[in-house]
């Protein structure tokens, strides 16, 4: 059989992702000893060799496509829930005698692949006031730590700005068939019993 058109073979794929991987390590290390010299040329390329060979990371598929307006929509709204987020846990840290409350809420993410996953969970960890406690790969659900609830309109409130994370990554670097799936599916949802 042979491979789509214009896809690499699997085996030459997966090499140039290994080549790619490596060659990140090194520039790594090097930065690392803020020092590029032929020792730390050769440490970086003996530590990512090491790395690579005791430490192997699965295959990670990306079957999307870089889309740059996508992309600066994704980086604007989020560099604002970033402020937005970091006054609202500044405000609730001096304000005195506050308990706020916290929930876990469960989130099934409509895009199931393992890069989704990720980015998404990245994504909703940097931004103050939420942590992922815990990701079910096999089902898509991320279980998100929220900060400073109210009641059911706050976590409904989570649950969709945690999904619009989801849509606008997609819309960055999913594929077409992802992308037509967030779009199509907006509405929230928790998950199936």
């Amino acid at each position: 059989m042979t491979p789509a058109s214009g896809a690499p073979p699997r085996g030459r794929g997966r090499r140039r992702d290994r080549l790619i991987a490596f060659g990140w390590l090194v520039l790594v290390w090097s930065l690392l000893w803020g020092d590029f010299s032929w020792g730390n040329l050769a440490g970086g390329t003996l530590v990512a060799g090491a790395v690579l060979l005791f430490f192997p990371l699965p295959p990670v598929s990306f079957g999307g496509r870089l889309r740059p307006g996508p992309l600066v929509v994704f980086a604007v709204r989020f560099v604002g829930e970033l402020v937005s987020a970091s006054a609202h846990v500044a405000r609730v840290a001096v304000q005195p005698g506050y308990q706020p409350r916290s929930a876990i809420i469960a989130v099934r993410l409509r895009v199931r692949t393992d890069l989704n996953l990720a980015l998404t969970a990245e994504a909703i960890s940097l931004v103050p006031g939420t942590l992922i406690v815990e990701v079910d790969r096999d089902v898509g659900v991320l279980y998100v730590h929220v900060f400073d609830t109210h009641g059911p309109q706050d976590l409904r409130g989570s649950r969709q700005r945690i999904l619009a994370v989801e849509r606008r990554l997609v819309r960055a670097v999913g594929s077409d068939a992802e992308v037509r799936r967030v779009s199509a599916d907006p509405v929230e949802r928790g998950p199936e019993p």
